[in-house]
């Protein structure tokens, strides 16, 4: 799930919770356990991320500052009032990602065109260095998933489609790569406190180690619309759930 949407968050998080772990020290123990398995993810995108090297370097300091940030506020303040705003969160930004195909192709029909295809038009605008206004946002996203994480890829991916990528497999992979930077950072925050469970969060990581490079791999050999459909299946069955949950 994480390799394709980055909803893995909204499995692990509950989990943990219903087995007994108190909902503070569970969010620290799935962030932990899922660096690795973030890694592995990465990996199996690389690929798709050659050309776009300024907007991966662009995206390292305000994931990396920004998932420091978010880490912070979880360890001095308490995470009720925040956690009630996740489900609509997780099922807006799904929205977002279901309406940006459709408002994409309107733009595109009232401005002059570019290159023909998704992944050629994605090369060239990855090329340049990603404007400020693309930086802040994912600065504003880090702090979201270093604090909670849950539909932080979906937030992502509906970000880098109004930014106008097209192409799924590219946005994976710099997805990915800004979950990486956030996601160890508020790990490595959280090693140093007791909140970690650290027997559950290494049997978990070994897990998500597996899990990644099997979903990435897959995910790439599937058709985009399919990619697409499922990420949209995760967010709003995702947001629904946290939504019901007490």
């Amino acid at each position: 799930m994480n390799s394709v949407a980055g909803a893995g968050t909204l499995v692990t998080f509950p989990a943990l919770v219903a087995a007994g772990v108190p909902p503070l020290a569970a969010n620290a123990t799935s962030t932990v356990a899922l660096v690795p398995g973030a890694l592995g993810s990465m990996w199996g995108y690389r690929g798709h991320l050659e050309g776009s090297r300024l907007w991966a370097l662009g995206f390292a300091a305000p994931s990396l500052v920004g998932g420091a940030v978010g880490a912070w506020l979880l360890l001095i303040t308490p995470a009720d009032r925040f956690a009630a705003a996740v489900p609509w969160l997780v099922l807006g930004a799904t929205g977002l990602f279901i309406i940006q195909r459709p408002m994409m192709r309107w733009l595109r029909a009232h401005r002059a065109e570019g290159p023909a295809d998704d992944d050629a038009r994605d090369r060239a605008l990855t090329s340049n260095r990603p404007r400020f206004s693309v930086l802040a946002y994912q600065f504003a996203v880090a702090v979201y998933g270093g604090y909670f994480g849950a539909g932080v890829g979906i937030l992502m991916l509906a970000a880098l489609g109004f930014m106008g990528l097209g192409n799924i497999h590219r946005m994976n992979g710099l997805k990915n790569w800004g979950g990486l930077c956030m996601n160890a950072v508020a790990a490595a925050m959280f090693a140093f406190t007791t909140l970690v469970h650290w027997p559950v969060a290494l049997a978990m990581a070994a897990g998500a180690v597996t899990g990644g490079c099997i979903g990435s791999r897959t995910a790439q050999r599937l058709p985009q619309a399919l990619v697409r459909a499922v990420i949209v299946v995760i967010g709003l069955v995702s947001g629904i759930l946290l939504l019901l949950s007490p």
